[in-house]
């Protein structure tokens, strides 16, 4: 039953994601409302897989590469409703929705890696640890993304290149808004996920600290953000700089996520996470 679910999410994402595309080339509103029917009901279908794999194993369905990029996509589209509701923008989704149904293709073309989950992965404190990071990773997105369209229409403005499809997007103010914001809120989560981790890391090996290779990119990651943050507050970045430097530190981020689980060792690496290794 989980896998239909996990089916059903994919396909009502994918139809949402190439919906809101054709909504940005057509502007219908009719597209848009039927894209965003789409969107909930994955989003719905996507919340019952997770909570069916979390009942069948009592660990959040994050322990190898493909159940790991389906918790990031779901993460994506909750941020991405989240900020609709505040700025109510509908181009947004054209951007967020079609990356997150392209991190779920890639998980459904993976091998499916579950097995046994060992008592050490079934703890609040790791709970609410990667809750609190991938929810900072799905403010991130929208941090990146919406950089990606900043600079889009900044070069286009510089170019005087101002057509339909430019016309479509918010103004340089509101992307450099809604950069700020899901910035602010990426890194409060990122930064309770990595106390969090740390408070689990003690009970679980009497250490908050290994020196493991995720935790030292994982720094790295923040310290990235808080880079970002202290030149927008207190130096007073905007606009482009913002920008240029969310693209930066969200590819650190999916360095951290994918390339430091896939290809490094630690405790941390997809296969040292214990899907195999129950105790």
């Amino acid at each position: 039953m989980t896998a239909i679910w996990f089916n059903m999410a994919l396909v009502f994402e994918l139809l949402a994601g190439v919906g809101f595309i054709f909504y940005l080339i057509k502007q219908q509103k009719a597209l848009f409302r039927y894209s965003s029917w789409a969107l909930l009901g994955g989003f719905i279908f996507h919340t019952i897989f997770l909570w069916d794999s979390y009942m069948a194993t009592g660990a959040i369905p994050v322990l190898e590469f493909r159940s790991a990029l389906s918790f990031f996509s779901w993460s994506i589209i909750l941020a991405y409703l989240v900020f609709h509701v505040k700025f109510r923008l509908r181009v947004l989704a054209s951007f967020i929705t079609p990356f997150a149904a392209f991190l779920m293709i890639i998980s459904s073309a993976l091998p499916n890696t579950n097995g046994p989950v060992g008592n050490q992965f079934k703890s609040l404190w790791l709970t609410i640890h990667i809750i609190a990071a991938f929810m900072g990773n799905g403010m991130f997105a929208i941090t990146f993304l919406g950089a990606i369209m900043y600079l889009i229409l900044e070069r286009s403005i510089k170019k005087k290149k101002l057509g339909s499809f430019y016309s479509r997007l918010p103004s340089l103010a509101t992307l450099d808004s809604i950069n700020y914001y899901s910035l602010v809120y990426g890194f409060i989560l990122l930064t309770l996920g990595m106390i969090t981790g740390s408070i689990y890391a003690q009970f679980i090996m009497g250490t908050y600290w290994k020196w493991d290779p995720k935790e030292v990119w994982s720094l790295i990651t923040w310290l990235s953000y808080a880079v970002l943050i202290h030149e927008r507050l207190a130096v007073g970045w905007r606009g482009r700089r913002a920008a240029v430097m969310s693209i930066i530190c969200f590819c650190i981020l999916i360095f951290t996520f994918a390339g430091v689980s896939l290809w490094f060792g630690g405790y941390h690496s997809f296969e040292n996470l214990g899907a195999r290794k129950a105790l």
